[in-house]
Formats: C-alpha cells, sequence, structure tokens
C-alpha cells in the first residue's frame, strides 16, 4: 500500500480511508443485525418448525463452521490479496442467509446457518486483514473501536425490529433481508478496494491443508457435543469424545502457549474465547427467559439486549480513546468483573423470579465488559503481528471467539436441555457464564504489552 503521509487528525475518515470504513462498517451493521435479530426470533422459529431439539445447534452450528472459514481465509490472505478471500466470505455468508430464510424445516435451517458460518468468519478474519493493510497501526483502536460501535443502532432497533418483523410478517424475512442489504454493503467497500495495494511483499510459505483438517476437526466437534443430548445412552461417550477432539484440534490453529496461557499473544488469544462463551453462553437465553418466564413478545423480548449492544458500544468508544491510560490489567479487571455482575444478577433473576427489568438492567453490564475487552484484544493481536502473519493471529483471535462460543453454547445447551423440567435450568446456565468470565481474568493479567497505538483523542 502507498506509505505517502495521512493527515491522522481526520483519522479514518481521511479521504483514502473514508469508503473502505464506512463499507466495512455496513458489513459489521448487517452481521450485528443478524446476529441479535436471530437471537431474539430464534425462540419463535424453533417452535414454528418443531425445532427445540436444535435450538442449541442453530447457534453453536455457525460458530462451529465459523472456524473452517477462519483458517481457510487467514492462509489465503497471508498468501496474497485480500479482495478474493472478503468476496468468497460474503457470497457465502449470504448464501446460508437465503437458505435459512427458505428453510421447510429447522434441519434445513440449520444447513443454512451452517454455510452462514463459513462466510461469517472468514469475513471476520478479511475484514481484520484490510484494517492491517490499509491503516495506519496509529488509527488500528479507532477502526476497530468503530466496528464495535457499528453495534449501536442495530442494538437500538435489530432485536426489536425482528420481533416486529416476525409479527407482522414472518420471521423468514430477519434472514432475507440482511442477505439483500449485505450485498449492498459489499458492492460499497469492494469498489475501493480493488484500487488498493493490499497484497503482502512476503507471503506465507506453511501448508494448510493440515491446518484446515483441524479446522475441520473442530467443527466436527463442537457440533456433536450440541448435539450429544439427542444420543441417549451414548450422550457421556459423545460429549467426552468431542471435548478432546477440540482441546487437540484446536492447537496447530492458535499460537504456541495459548492452552497454557503464556504472556503475551497466547493470553490474548485465550482470554478471548474464555470471555465468548461466558456472553454468547448466555445471552442467547436472556430473550428466551424473557418469552419463556415473563410472557414477552418477540418484540420486546429483543429490548432485553438492548441496553447491553449501547453500553458496549460506549465502552468501546472508551477504550479506542482512553484503552492506553487504562492499561490492559485495569481493563481486564473492569471487563470480568462486569461480565461476572451480568451474569450472576440473571441467575438472580430466574432463581428467584425477581421483576424482568432487573435483567434488562443487569444484562447491560455485560455489554460494558465486552466493550472494553474486546476491541482492545483486537488490537494487541495487530500490535504482535507481522504482516507475514497477520491472518493467522487474525484468524486464531477469531477461532479462539467462535470455539469458546460454540463450546460453552453446545454444554449450556446440554445443561439447560437435561434441567429444561426443573427451575434449575436458567440459573444454572447464568452460573456457568460467571464461572467462565472469573476464569478470563487468568490470562487477562497475562496480557502483556506490544507497543500498541491509539490514535489522538
Amino acid at each position: 500500500m502507498s506509505t505517502a503521509p495521512v493527515d491522522t487528525a481526520a483519522g479514518i475518515w481521511h479521504p483514502r480511508f473514508v469508503w473502505v470504513t464506512v463499507g466495512s462498517i455496513a458489513l459489521i451493521f448487517l452481521a450485528a443485525i443478524q446476529s441479535l435479530a436471530v437471537t431474539t426470533v430464534m425462540p419463535i422459529v424453533s417452535a414454528d418448525l418443531d425445532g427445540d431439539a436444535l435450538f442449541a445447534v442453530a447457534f453453536a452450528g455457525t460458530l462451529a463452521t465459523s472456524v473452517i472459514g477462519m483458517v481457510a481465509v487467514g492462509a489465503w490472505c497471508d498468501r496474497g490479496g485480500v479482495l478474493a478471500p472478503l468476496t468468497t466470505a460474503v457470497v457465502l455468508f449470504v448464501g446460508g442467509l437465503l437458505l435459512a430464510g427458505l428453510a421447510p424445516t429447522m434441519g434445513w435451517l440449520v444447513v443454512g446457518r451452517l454455510i452462514q458460518g463459513l462466510g461469517t468468519g472468514g469475513q471476520t478474519v478479511a475484514l481484520y486483514v484490510v484494517v492491517a493493510r490499509v491503516y495506519p497501526p496509529l488509527l488500528h483502536g479507532r477502526v476497530f473501536a468503530a466496528f464495535s460501535a457499528a453495534w449501536v443502532i442495530p442494538s437500538v432497533i435489530g432485536p426489536s425490529l425482528a420481533g416486529l418483523v416476525t409479527e407482522l410478517i414472518d420471521w423468514r424475512w430477519v434472514f432475507l433481508g440482511v442477505a439483500a442489504l449485505t450485498m449492498a454493503a459489499f458492492v460499497m467497500v469492494v469498489a475501493r478496494l480493488h484500487g488498493l495495494p493490499l497484497r503482502t511483499d512476503e507471503p506465507a510459505t506453511a501448508r494448510v491443508a493440515p491446518r484446515l483438517l483441524c479446522a475441520v476437526a473442530v467443527a466436527a466437534g463442537a457440533l456433536a457435543l450440541s448435539l450429544a443430548g439427542e444420543l441417549g445412552g451414548y450422550a457421556g461417550v459423545v460429549i467426552a469424545a468431542s471435548v478432546v477432539v477440540i482441546v487437540i484440534a484446536s492447537r496447530p490453529l492458535l499460537p504456541r502457549g495459548t492452552v497454557r496461557a503464556q504472556r503475551g499473544l497466547p493470553s490474548v488469544v485465550l482470554m478471548r474465547g474464555l470471555i465468548a462463551g461466558s456472553l454468547f453462553g448466555a445471552e442467547i437465553y436472556v430473550p428466551y427467559l424473557l418469552i419463556d418466564q415473563y410472557g414477552f413478545s418477540p418484540t420486546w423480548a429483543g429490548l432485553g439486549l438492548t441496553a447491553a449492544a449501547l453500553t458496549w458500544a460506549v465502552a468501546a468508544d472508551v477504550q479506542g480513546r482512553f484503552g492506553d491510560r487504562l492499561g490492559n490489567a485495569r481493563i481486564t479487571l473492569l471487563g470480568t468483573a462486569m461480565l461476572m455482575a451480568a451474569t450472576l444478577v440473571a441467575g438472580a433473576v430466574a432463581l428467584f423470579s425477581l421483576t424482568p427489568l432487573v435483567l434488562i438492567g443487569g444484562w447491560a453490564f455485560a455489554g460494558a465488559g465486552m466493550g472494553l475487552m474486546y476491541p482492545r484484544l483486537t488490537v494487541l493481536t495487530l500490535a504482535y503481528s507481522t504482516p507475514q502473519n497477520q491472518g493467522f493471529n487474525s484468524a486464531a483471535l477469531s477461532i479462539s471467539d467462535a470455539v469458546g462460543s460454540a463450546t460453552a453454547i453446545a454444554a449450556m445447551g446440554l445443561v439447560f436441555t437435561a434441567l429444561r423440567q426443573t427451575d434449575a435450568a436458567f440459573p444454572v446456565v447464568f452460573a456457568l457464564a460467571a464461572g467462565l468470565a472469573a476464569l478470563a481474568m487468568v490470562p487477562g493479567l497475562r496480557l502483556g504489552h506490544a507497543h500498541e497505538t491509539r490514535a489522538p483523542i
């Protein structure tokens, strides 16, 4: 890319970057709309398609196959440009949405979600590499803060809009509408990327096939884990085997020392997986609880996620501006404490039948904690990277995110299903999420510093 001086006062809205910024944020925005919308309407979808047994699989499956997309696109980017991998990822994402939106059964919807996952994972990694190759390091913090802020409008309108679409038209348009808008956003960003030199000068040469096989094994393990509850007497064996496969197959996809929480990049990647598992494993049960125990409509249940997404965006902006002053250790302690508090409050609401306003207000702390931690971990990952491993490290961060989320969702789904006829189902799920948040403090205090920089305030 060009090394001509850039007016950093203009930041990510400098004429050189503006269309890449707008298009990338639009893709993040639509991914956010889809994620929040599906979380809201999935209880209705599973009831309509008689697919309660596949409820958790519809979430975990997308995350599981996203690992394959991340590895493939990460390796593709490290070997050359980013435009072709990004295009492929967007096509898979849109194709999966179309299949899910037209699905006649829950099984077909899950297949669509699996294809969608391939695109989601690849798109995330490709956009991270775009940031690394288009923007100077000084602006990386601002870009990722903008990505987090792209969740603001979806957080305000996404869940409720999804509920309204479901009630007034049909839940299928939650998938089909996002598919159409995603193509429009992609055209916006690809037009500008065509004019930029995005190929690395020193392409990676490491073999890709072994890593792809490991990614497929991780995805299969996560899917098997989420389906284990349907296997009767063999469930225990399948659960144990799935966990072993996930752990062993994940190791080549992550930086060496990740499992041991080695100081630096390995701890960055491990922490991302733990906090993702805590939040996303629990979050799908927030609207479920509001609908199941409090009789909320899909529209109003979606509001249960709005406060958290708003606080996420605000906290992400705070991190983007003051992250270096706060420091990594303080961000870890503040972020994990707020995530733990939110999950424990949610468990208390379910256990003691407290007013749902406590759940909605308490869940806002989860968003604030994640807003502090998520973009900071991304900035650290790029700061620890070189042009030769930007794709691998970006993929590793996203893989940890997806594996942590998919494994937590699958495990919590098994627990929830086993306890579904008791009053303990929701409280136990939220307690497990709190435990993961507490565990995240271990790598969180070993993040180190990689001379990360932030944009001027």
